[in-house]
């Protein structure tokens, strides 16, 4: 078992309790946005932004993840040229990425209801035919995920991936995939629970109604998956 305040957690798992750690971690009853209704369990990864130390830890984790893709024989991560983060909760970390790898970073402006033009408005400088990597905090029912991706390809940009930190593992990932995007998740929702629960910081009536949440919500799973 990791002791609280120990520096044991490592790698993925660190990020499950650095977030715990700084308050982004609650449970009770919310309901959030177009896909969280009722959940027992709320996520607020912005936290991060302000640990500076955590946050650079947090986008090297996004950098590795990435760049073991690419290099992998059979590569699960395409080769891009731009990263594209979804405001607001993608946005940090997608510019700590693109800083990181040195790449042009873009990300899409919803129109304002003032706006003659309804259309989004992408801020950045890019080429069509161009290929980005998707960033964003949180991944539920995708729907931010999905109008960023529209939106960048009627650009003209290519889309084939999108990271997130967290995939609270409830639709977004077959939602992606029926878009030809693949879904990276640096942790799932229930291994950032069950990690949690194991470690002694999370109670068990809150982590066994969180799961149940999780198992009743979440995406359908084959003996594949």
């Amino acid at each position: 078992m990791t002791e609280p305040g120990s520096d044991e957690a490592t790698g993925r798992l660190w990020l499950a309790e650095t977030l715990w750690r700084l308050g982004g971690l609650q449970f009770g009853d919310f309901s959030i946005g177009r896909t969280v209704r009722n959940s027992p369990v709320y996520l607020n990864a912005k936290l991060l932004i302000s640990r500076p130390d955590a946050l650079k830890r947090t986008v090297a984790l996004i950098h590795d993840e990435v760049e073991l893709g690419m290099t992998r024989r059979n590569r699960t991560v395409d080769l891009f040229d731009g990263i594209a983060g979804v405001p607001i909760g993608g946005l940090y970390l997608a510019t700590g990425l693109a800083m990181r790898m040195d790449r042009p970073l873009l990300y899409v402006r919803p129109p304002r209801p003032a706006d003659e033009d309804t259309a989004p408005h992408i801020e950045g400088i890019y080429r069509p035919g161009e290929r980005v990597l998707v960033v964003d905090d949180l991944a539920t029912g995708g729907g931010s995920l999905v109008e960023t991706i529209i939106a960048l390809r009627d650009a003209g940009l290519m889309v084939s991936d999108a990271v997130v930190l967290m995939d609270r593992e409830q639709g977004a990932m077959r939602r992606l995939e029926g878009m030809g995007v693949r879904l990276h998740a640096i942790l799932s929702l229930e291994v950032t629970l069950r990690y949690l629960e194991s470690s002694g910081l999370i109670g068990g009536e809150d982590f066994e109604r969180a799961v149940a949440y999780i198992h009743r919500e979440g995406e359908p799973r084959s003996e594949f998956d």
